[in-house]
């Protein structure tokens, strides 16, 4: 049981030496599209809500 363990172990830490980790600017880079693409989600959910909340009440009131 303990050998299975071990060999776990070595098996992780063998695949953690093989990854690419990004440098400081790939990072950078990469958060500034994830918080752009999220500030267009926003917008645009935003913008439909607001549209169709418009129309109901239009069409309710």
């Amino acid at each position: 049981m303990f050998k299975k363990i071990r060999d776990f172990f070595a098996s992780v830490k063998a695949e953690m030496k093989k990854v690419t980790w990004p440098t400081f600017e790939e990072l950078k880079g990469s958060t500034k599209v994830v918080i752009l693409f999220s500030l267009i989600l926003v917008v645009f959910l935003f913008v439909v809500d607001f549209i169709l909340s418009q129309s109901i009440h239009a069409l309710l009131y």
